[in-house]
């Protein structure tokens, strides 16, 4: 492919679909723009863009291709923007919002421009952001989401693909309302419950100070989503909003339903919603990347002495093997403890383990 790609919003997703389309198509011109313009420069430092815009106009006078990396609410502001802006036919615009009727139905005014509107979620992300954590590889296997309008021509639909080939993504199109429904029970609706649960927490260490010490195990690691950007969830949950009010009747309904069981310990039922949850739960691709970042966890045996966090981390090190997080779960003096050590990815892991098991200690995935 050949033309000139204009990236608005240089942030991880932005930036590593910059770079992506810059080392699958190497004829493929890229330009990047951001409010922040240190980031921009940074973008450009390292050669994750061909050239700076000075602004919005600037940059999608010339694009073949716009793609939208912004939040939510800044990403229907740029599309509103676009329509004032004298653009070339039959020029693709895409953005990459966590929801998409709302983007979708602004951008209609962009038809009578001759302006081919398709929305994107690429399903992928990091525990780092910002431009320096770009990488090229970052939507390799994961689910990346298209919502055309039914407006929207087929051949447009196909370039656009094409421009994501070298993501190595899967690609799947979807009308914009399924899509923000699926996005609501797998990601949107999950924030909220471990947002409550992280405030019912809070709630009852008022009276008992020991909730936060019991909390650090496993009740950190299932509400870690709820250490998410609040600015960025409260967009998405006001874009998504018809969705979500119809999952939150049904959630009512069910813990409704769960709070009954429990009134009349009925045991049979108690039993079987559990089991019906882990039978599900337990059928849901492992490696597959989801609409919520994983963690890829290592726990690794350890004596208790001084040095031996750094002695593990050095080794991993040596091999140029990153960590995303880690954790000592539990140590007392004179025996074993246990680290957990998270990777961004299952490659990462294994190298890890090998690595580890190398040099004598036991690991093992949970």
């Amino acid at each position: 492919m050949t033309g000139t790609v204009f990236v608005i919003g240089m942030g991880l997703i932005g930036g590593s679909l910059a770079l992506n389309i810059k080392n699958t198509y190497e004829s493929m011109h890229i330009i990047g723009y951001d409010i922040n313009e240190e980031q921009v420069k940074l973008a450009k430092s390292l050669t994750v863009i061909d050239e700076i815009s000075s602004s919005i106009e600037a940059g999608a006078k010339k694009a073949d291709f716009i793609v939208i990396a912004v939040p939510v609410t800044q990403a229907v502001q740029v599309v509103q923007e676009l329509e004032s802006i004298p653009l070339k036919k039959e020029v693709i615009v895409t953005d990459v919002g966590s929801t998409k009727e709302q983007i979708v139905q602004t951008a209609s005014c962009l038809l009578s421009k001759g302006v081919q509107f398709i929305g994107g979620h690429p399903m992928a992300g990091s525990h780092k952001s910002g431009v320096a954590a770009s990488k090229a590889h970052l939507f390799e296997n994961a689910m990346y989401v298209l919502t055309p309008s039914p407006h929207t021509e087929k051949e447009a639909v196909n370039r656009l693909k094409k421009l994501l080939a070298g993501t190595k993504a899967n690609i799947i199109v979807l009308s914009p309302k399924e899509h923000d429904k699926l996005a609501g029970v797998i990601s949107h609706f999950p924030h909220i419950i471990a947002a409550s649960l992280v405030h019912q927490a809070e709630h009852y260490q008022q009276g008992n100070p020991l909730v936060s010490k019991l909390a650090a195990g496993g009740f950190r690691d299932i509400t870690r989503i709820a250490s998410s950007s609040p600015a960025m969830w409260r967009d998405i949950l006001l874009h998504n909003q018809d969705a979500l009010l119809q999952m939150f009747d049904y959630w009512l309904d069910e813990m409704h339903d769960v709070r009954s069981m429990i009134e009349k310990r009925n045991a049979e039922n108690i039993y079987a919603y559990f089991s019906q949850a882990k039978e599900f739960r337990d059928q849901l691709p492992v490696r597959s990347k989801g609409a919520i970042p994983s963690f890829y966890d290592l726990y690794v045996d350890v004596p208790d002495y001084p040095g031996i966090i750094s002695e593990v981390t050095g080794y991993l090190a040596e091999e140029e093997i990153s960590i995303t997080n880690i954790r000592i779960l539990e140590t007392r003096v004179d025996i074993y403890g246990v680290l957990r050590l998270s990777f961004q990815t299952d490659e990462d892991r294994k190298k890890a383990k090998v690595c580890l098991e190398g040099r004598g200690y036991q690991t093992f995935i949970s």
